[in-house]
């Protein structure tokens, strides 16, 4: 499996933390040099190493925002 290369460009907030010390953050990332797109995901300390998450697209967190405040 091809090494994913990737690069916080900002992190916008942490929504919960682990009793280990992973944290479920919400970032904006740019995977394998590509467009920067918003990311939540768990991240152990240090950002060494993540877990699954979900990346969407500006237009796509718009509508999740609009979604929650309905």
């Amino acid at each position: 499996m091809a090494d994913i290369k990737y690069e916080i460009i900002k992190t916008i907030g942490v929504l919960s933390e682990s009793s280990k010390g992973w944290k479920k953050e919400l970032n904006l990332i740019s995977w394998n040099g590509s467009a920067p797109k918003f990311d939540i995901r768990d991240w152990a300390p240090g950002h060494e190493k993540m877990g699954k998450g979900v990346t969407l697209s500006a237009e796509e967190i718009k509508k999740l925002a609009g979604l929650l405040k309905e």
